[in-house]
């Protein structure tokens, strides 16, 4: 190959590696953003009008509904935490909208309904005899009979307190809001590294971007679960759609369209369950990245033809609906920036494009500032002790996120190209605490993804960039001093990719049910 040719690649390579650098650092911009409007919402009163649940005449019907799909160890948990919610009997109606084909889940889902129902509950168990649209499917059948004027969703992990609906309903007094979401937390946050990784990212979430977008009127999600919405709301947007594995994002951005209010409650928490095995998080993972991806496709046209919305919250939109294409953005400037290392070295003349690395070190620090908030708050506090603390998850959360980017990239491509795909639940294991085991779930894959051998090879793969911050300087042209020519710029980057990468791949072959 001649060095014309090596050049032309090495080029566009360089190119590609570029622009996804610029578009991570466009994304980390409104990070920063985000950030401000956070920190602004802080200082805001909430002085919107509300019912008066203490006035029986302002007390609205409220139906709860409960997608279950093969949940034989949290469908008994579920339903007795949901029996104790405090609302008139009266007034609220509980619909178990059971999908399951595992005959023992069945069996356990309709033993609890009867026992409920004697105990004076309103509480029906629903079965279809097919999936046709999974959990929006699902939904959209309950709708046809609900009584409720407004409709709470909760998975089969989630557990809300007593007060749940007293402290979301009265806010529909408001004609305009269509949903009120509330802040997931995780009763199992501290049961393992996976566990805390997860609990880290879902915080950011839940804290910084839909309090930072909702405090200005951007564009939010119902995240599936832990939020209610008016039944009004759900029929004007077009009803729960099953041509996306995101339901809850696709119907949320068609019902902010069509002017709908959300309202989302960072003071009203509803505890949840976390996946505790690697592999029920890369089920997870892979649906919402690939339903991100595809709510993309589905949604662009309609943001940015819309005369609703202002420019920023067109570009708010746009970001958000992108968020899983991160992963592809970083998985292309990890792969490429070995290459890109011996490039530098190697041609003088192109040395001047890579002040753009400077890119991503300013995204690592806003995301580092951002998420440091986000941290001290859900912590209760910062001070010194908690900030080595804060610097250790950060880096180990950066980590594990770029070790599942292979797996998250794929699933992005898939949603772009739009190829289908079934929807498939995240296991549930019944986890409280530290002594609770995970192990004979019978719902786990038995067998790792294929994709586990390329994560190893990507493990050594960046052990190599980690060697070549030294074989660099036997490339240049300039090799008289060698030593001068050693580059450990990106050192700190391929330890983490390694170490992030590693870790995925042992935790696949090693995790078994």
């Amino acid at each position: 190959m001649s060095d014309d040719t090596i050049y032309s690649i090495s080029f566009l390579l360089l190119v590609i590696y570029l622009i996804s650098l610029i578009l991570i650092f466009c994304y980390a911009l409104a990070q920063l953003n985000l950030l401000f409007n956070y920190l602004r919402s802080k200082k805001k009163e909430d002085k919107g009008e509300k019912f008066d649940l203490a006035n029986k005449e302002e007390v609205p019907i409220v139906t709860i509904q409960l997608p279950l799909f093969n949940e034989l160890y949290v469908t008994e948990r579920l339903l007795q935490n949901i029996a104790k919610i405090d609302y008139p009997k009266d007034k609220l109606e509980i619909q178990v909208l059971d999908d399951s084909t595992d005959d023992e889940a069945v069996k356990i889902a309709a033993d609890q309904v009867a026992e409920l129902q004697k105990q004076g509950l309103d509480i029906q168990h629903i079965q279809r005899t097919n999936r046709e649209g999974f959990k929006a499917g699902a939904l959209k059948e309950g709708l046809i009979t609900a009584k409720g004027e407004y409709v709470a969703i909760f998975d089969a992990d989630f557990l809300p307190e007593e007060d749940w609906l007293k402290r979301t309903v009265p806010h529909f007094k408001d004609p305009e809001i269509g949903v009120v979401q509330t802040r997931w937390s995780h009763i199992n946050r501290e049961y393992s590294l996976l566990t805390k990784v997860q609990a880290f990212a879902l915080d950011a979430h839940f804290t910084l971007e839909q309090v930072g977008r909702n405090s200005q009127g951007h564009f939010i999600n119902f995240n599936g679960t832990a939020g209610i919405w008016r039944k009004e709301c759900i029929i004007d947007a077009g009803n729960w759609q099953g041509d996306t594995l995101t339901e809850d994002l696709d119907l949320s951005y068609r019902a902010q369209l069509n002017n709908w209010k959300f309202k989302y409650l960072e003071d009203v928490e509803t505890p949840a369950e976390l996946p505790v095995v690697i592999s029920a998080a890369r089920t997870q993972q892979f649906r919402w990245n690939k339903g991100g991806a595809e709510n993309f496709q589905k949604m662009l046209r309609e943001v940015i033809h819309s005369k609703n919305i202002s420019f920023k919250t067109k570009v708010h939109g746009i970001l958000h609906l992108l968020n899983s294409t991160m992963f592809l953005n970083v998985f292309i400037v990890a792969v490429l920036s070995i290459p890109m290392l011996y490039v530098k070295n190697y041609f003088a003349d192109l040395q001047g494009y890579f002040i753009a690395m400077s890119f991503f070190i300013i995204s690592t620090i806003i995301f580092f500032i951002c998420y440091w908030v986000m941290y001290k708050n859900i912590k209760g506090g910062g001070g010194f002790s908690r900030f080595i603390e804060y610097i250790q998850m950060f880096f180990t959360f950066f980590s594990v996120a770029m070790g599942f980017s292979l797996h998250n990239s794929i699933a992005v491509i898939e949603g772009h190209i739009r190829k289908r795909s079934e929807f498939v639940r995240t296991p549930k294991f019944n986890i409280k605490n530290l002594t609770d085991s995970w192990k004979g779930n019978k719902y786990l894959r038995k067998r790792p993804s294929a994709n586990v051998i390329i994560e190893g090879a990507l493990a050594l793969y960046f052990a190599f960039g980690m060697i070549s911050s030294y074989l660099v300087a036997f490339i240049g042209e300039d090799k008289l001093d060698p030593s001068l020519h050693y580059d450990f710029g990106l050192f700190p980057f391929h330890l983490m990719l390694f170490i992030g990468f590693g870790y995925v791949f042992f935790k696949s072959i090693t995790s078994k049910a």
